[in-house]
Formats: C-alpha cells, structure tokens, sequence
C-alpha cells in the first residue's frame, strides 16, 4: 500500500514538474507594435504602387486574351499566339515582383485589401497587325504609369524621395518597357511591309518567323 501510494506521490510530482516546464516554454507573443516603425515609404508612393500592380495585372490578361484569340482554330496563327501567351507571363512576373517589394517593405502587413482586381478586358476579332498596334497602345500606356510613379515616388523634397524604390524602377522596369516598345514598333513597321507586298499572305510568313 505504501508503494502504491509513493507511486501515487512521484506521478503527482513528475505531472507538476511537466507542467511547469510547459509553461516556461510557452511563446508569450506580442503584438506587431514592433513593427509599426518598418514601413516608411510615403502614402501617394505606396497608392501609386498599388495603381501599377493593378495595370500590370490588367496588361497581362489583356495579352492572355490576344493569345487565345489567334491560338483558335479558326485564326490559327502560332507565332502571335506564343508572342502573346509570353508577354502575358511577362507583365504577370511584373505585378509579382511589384507585390514583393512592397511586402520587401512592411507595406502588405494590413493593405493587402482590394490589391489584386480582376480586370475587364478588350476582346476582339484581331489582326496581326491590330494586336500588334494594341499591344503597343497598352505598353505605351504602362510605361506613362511608371514613369508617374517614378515622379510620385520622387516626392517633393529628398525626404519624400523614395531612392532605393525610384532607382529599381527606373534601372529594372522603365529599361525593359522602352525595348519592349521598340521591338513592337519594329514587328509592326515590318509586318506592314509584308502586307503591302504579299497581301494575307504576309502576315502568315510573318507569323512563322516570329
């Protein structure tokens, strides 16, 4: 009886000891409070920002829509399909990237709100060169929009001037925005001159070396 009860004792001891150190394990954790002096870039910059990722997203599914067009049956064009299909991954990458610089920055910790939306497209029977000119038209506009980011997150004064985001905008996103353009100005300056030569027929050998 003596043993059982010893037993009994040693059990009650180990479970107070157990709980113990359970307690002195638990993660006490605190509020984000740590983190409200992380983010610092300015309000408009961080709008404008928003702004872009949403054109960006926009410009993808714009070109999503332009590839399935010619990836029909009925229009058939590979070559402008997989240009299309391409320059779609390409502006998605652009918004994703945008997305992670702003987390980079502490800016998604309470703004993730109403970031992406989903866009209302242009569907039409398109052309070579109607998509090309499209295409253009919508590159042209992306690259006004950053260029006004660029200036938004500028400021007023160097303590509104965002630098590091500034420099990464100018050196990584307006650079492959402007040859963005001139390769489409260059496709559409030489599918015309097929065209004007060959007739339909040229936007088919075009649409073979593309």
């Amino acid at each position: 009886m003596m043993k059982v009860f010893a037993s009994i004792c040693l059990l009650v001891v180990l479970v107070a000891v157990n709980q113990a150190q359970a307690e002195s394990l638990v993660c006490n954790v605190r509020t984000n409070a740590i983190f409200k002096a992380w983010p610092d870039m300015k309000t408009p910059c961080v709008n404008s920002m928003r702004k872009q990722i949403q054109k960006e997203i926009h410009a993808s599914v714009q070109y999503l829509a332009m590839a399935a067009h010619f990836s029909t049956d009925t229009v058939n064009r590979p070559g402008f399909a997989e240009h299309f299909f391409k320059a779609a991954k390409e502006e998605r990458e652009h918004g994703s990237k945008l997305v992670e610089y702003l987390s980079m920055r502490g800016e998604l910790t309470d703004t993730v709100k109403n970031l992406i939306q989903v866009p209302t497209v242009k569907t039409a029977n398109w052309s070579g060169i109607a998509a090309l000119e499209d295409a253009f038209k919508l590159e042209t506009e992306v690259t006004k929009s950053i260029r006004d980011l660029i200036k938004t997150c500028e400021g007023t004064g160097k303590d509104d001037n965002d630098y590091h985001l500034v420099d990464y905008l100018t050196g990584v996103y307006l650079e492959e925005q402007l040859h963005g353009q001139r390769e489409l100005a260059g496709q559409i300056t030489t599918l015309e001159k097929m065209m004007s030569t060959h007739g339909e027929l040229g936007e088919f050998l075009f649409d073979k070396n593309m």
